[in-house]
């Protein structure tokens, strides 16, 4: 089938009908007052639809431009398989997003098919704002067989599939291969214990001479405590309460405390440079370290900032505590008057080979393997064929996916990197900051 190229996309923010032309949208306090009125959701799709038999959708999703245009694109296919069905899109930066998603909610106009990630999946759930889309995979409408066991899991709540991955991701251990070979030092492997890591960590830190630190300092990061509380049988979430307890994270807090004395990580000052996320100060990219904690399709963008070759392997600890996450879902708005069309849509942009072909890899890997094989073979940057090849060796590692975070999630977080912060400056001792971070936390995951 020959495909059009991606036409240039709307600026962000405004929205467009996908092929004609523009006009709105939004989706979380808002919502609630929509959830006042009688529900649609369940309304036949024949009885809703529009005399003329003609279905509009709107979609809203974040991201940039490259996205929007492929996005569109993706659509526009859908149409030509089903020209009853157009869209009325809108995107725009992450910064704002779910902001906007309210108020336009608020105003009466939510999209009835819309990007959410692990941020948010479990309020809009819990607040009945999204479609449960459970009956629609039992009939087989909406086909999740492709997927990774976990990656289908995590966008479960309760055993209800409540949105599907629109692509995959999983963390990921970068770190500086061309650094390794000029020291004569071996790379990190999957399966590492946290003890044989911060040991080859001190080591490059010695063989540089002090001039690189062996590895990132991740106590500040959520996912990286977080896959070192499943190494040990526990989780970051149990229901609205933390799964771990003080002396957990004083075990946690005092590994880091451990390695920075033993010079595995760079100085203080340097570490927090890298907590806010900003991939063009992570140390990996930066020459400060020579591995980073981050998550596996960071390293295209990562290896754009360093002419040093990257690679990626998984945290240390058992790789069964990892699982196959979604870096994004598609989830539908729970009174679409069209819910059946909403979640053709999704399937198609899930599983159609054709679909994935021009979406790529920009949300991350297809979470349909089938169609993920058939992107690969396309792949032209070095960066994301390794975290292609990372994954690939990584599904059938994977264990079974975590319950998606709770409400109150982003507040954790956090609370988690001020914790750590204290530790790592001296400002609090593990144990205070573990107690307060304890009671703080479960105060913000129930309020």
């Amino acid at each position: 089938m020959s495909l059009p190229a991606p036409g240039p996309a709307q600026p962000p923010g405004t929205a467009r009908r996908v092929p004609s032309r523009p006009t709105r949208r939004g989706v979380v306090a808002g919502m609630l007052s929509l959830l006042a009125l009688p529900t649609l959701a369940g309304c036949d799709d024949e009885a809703s639809a529009p005399r003329s038999g003609k279905i509009e959708l709107s979609v809203f999703w974040w991201g940039a431009q490259r996205r929007a245009a492929l996005t569109e694109q993706a659509l526009q296919l859908y149409s030509q398989h089903h020209p009853e069905v157009t869209f009325r899109v809108t995107w725009q930066g992450n910064a704002g997003y779910y902001d906007r998603v309210a108020t336009e909610a608020a105003g009466g106009n939510p999209p009835d098919l819309f990007q959410i990630d692990d941020n948010y999946l479990s309020e809009y759930a819990q607040r009945r704002i999204i479609l449960d889309l459970t009956d629609f995979v039992e009939r087989k409408q909406l086909d999740l067989s492709g997927l990774p066991n976990s990656l289908a899991q995590y966008g479960q709540l309760g055993g209800r599939t409540m949105a599907v991955a629109g692509a995959e991701n999983t963390p990921g251990l970068i770190f500086n291969r061309s650094l390794l070979r000029r020291l004569d030092l071996p790379e990190p492997r999957i399966g590492m214990s946290y003890e044989e890591y911060l040991d080859w960590a001190v080591s490059v830190t010695e063989r540089s001479d002090g001039k690189v630190a062996g590895t990132m300092d991740p106590s500040a990061d959520y996912k990286a405590l977080w896959l070192w509380l499943r190494s040990r049988g526990l989780e970051l979430y149990r229901g609205r309460q933390m799964g771990f307890t003080e002396p957990d994270l004083i075990a946690w807090f005092d590994l880091w405390k451990q390695a920075r004395a033993r010079r595995a990580t760079p100085s203080v000052a340097v570490i927090q440079q890298a907590d806010g996320g900003d991939v063009t100060q992570q140390l990996v990219a930066t020459g400060k370290a020579a591995a980073s904690f981050m998550w596996s399709n960071q390293l295209s963008e990562l290896q754009k900032n360093t002419n040093d070759e990257l690679d990626v392997v998984s945290y240390p600890g058992d790789p069964r505590a990892q699982w196959a996450r979604a870096s994004m879902y598609w989830a539908a708005f729970r009174g679409t008057r069209h819910p059946e069309a909403v979640v053709d849509v999704i399937n198609f942009l899930t599983n159609n080979l054709d679909a994935g072909r021009i979406l790529g890899t920009e949300r991350g890997l297809s979470a349909n393997l089938g169609v993920r094989q058939a992107v690969e073979a396309s792949l032209t940057d070095k960066g994301m064929k390794r975290t292609s090849a990372f994954e690939a060796e990584m599904t059938n590692r994977f264990g079974s996916a975590p319950v998606p975070p709770p409400k109150g999630h982003a507040k954790v977080r956090a609370l988690l990197q001020g914790a750590a912060e204290g530790v790592q400056s001296g400002r609090q001792t593990s144990r205070a900051a573990a107690i307060r971070f304890i009671g703080e936390a479960n105060a913000a995951l129930t309020s």
